[in-house]
């Protein structure tokens, strides 16, 4: 029987400062090998589940709970919900001027196994397992020597996030609008990059508006959500219907 990775019970939350509510009510299971896909209109609040699940500080909940590997998660500091294994791939990554790239994935997977204790990597061992890493995912030393997405493409910022994740081994991988602006040969390799990784003792939660990323990952549930809840459930098909004839019948029968 596979364990269960996040467990999100009648969560309500929304913008701290306003207190207005966007997650109204929010129930979803996670279990290890599982894909779950969450579809819905725009402005529905699918980013701002992703923003509460890793503690983003604009936020706050207001009610529920979320168990994430049997821990409080939202007891827990945003570093330390990415120390104990949740990550996130941004919609539109940060660029962050001054810091490399290796050094910026060195001092991360190292603050990653102090937290597990284990042993920190040398410049030498952390070399080596970044350029075995960084060649599967078609990113080149240039590229690693440069100041963190300063500069990049569209793709050269997906292809180095799921890089990241891939060092770092989360149990979970939340994929945030990971397709956007992508041309299809840099959502092929975002697409590679997250199946090499992902494997039965893990799980994926990717938020899109389209099919286009789950005709390359296969999720096993797709969930359509809207105003703040889960309002239908399904496998890869749903998607498939939802694709087709749009929101507006599911949004219909939730009234």
């Amino acid at each position: 029987m596979s364990k269960t990775i996040l467990q999100i019970k009648d969560l309500h939350a929304g913008v701290a400062e306003s207190q207005k509510e966007i997650i109204k009510g929010l129930n979803l299971e996670i279990k290890a090998g599982e894909i779950h896909a969450v579809m819905g209109p725009n402005g529905a609040g699918k980013s701002t589940l992703s923003y509460v699940l890793t503690g983003k500080p604009d936020y706050a909940v207001t009610g529920g709970t979320v168990s994430f590997n049997g821990q409080d998660l939202l007891a827990l500091a945003p570093h330390e919900r990415a120390a104990a294994g949740l990550f996130l791939s941004m919609q539109y990554p940060v660029a962050i001027p001054g810091v490399a790239t290796n050094n910026f994935l060195k001092h991360a997977v190292n603050a990653q196994r102090k937290y597990h204790g284990l042993p920190e990597l040398d410049a030498a061992e952390f070399l080596k397992l970044l350029r075995q890493t960084a060649k599967e995912f078609d990113v080149s030393a240039e590229m690693l020597k440069r100041e963190i997405n300063v500069g990049f493409s569209g793709g050269e910022k997906k292809r180095l996030e799921i890089l990241q994740m891939s060092l770092l081994q989360p149990s979970l991988a939340i994929l945030d609008e990971a397709d956007s602006g992508l041309d299809i040969d840099a959502l092929k390799i975002v697409a590679n990059g997250v199946k090499k990784w992902h494997n039965q003792d893990n799980a994926l939660l990717i938020i899109t508006h389209h099919l286009d990323l789950l005709n390359l990952i296969e999720p096993d549930f797709v969930h359509i959500y809207a105003d703040g809840h889960i309002v239908q459930s399904g496998d890869k098909n749903l998607a498939v219907e939802l694709e087709q004839s749009g929101y507006k019948n599911f949004l219909d029968a939730e009234k």
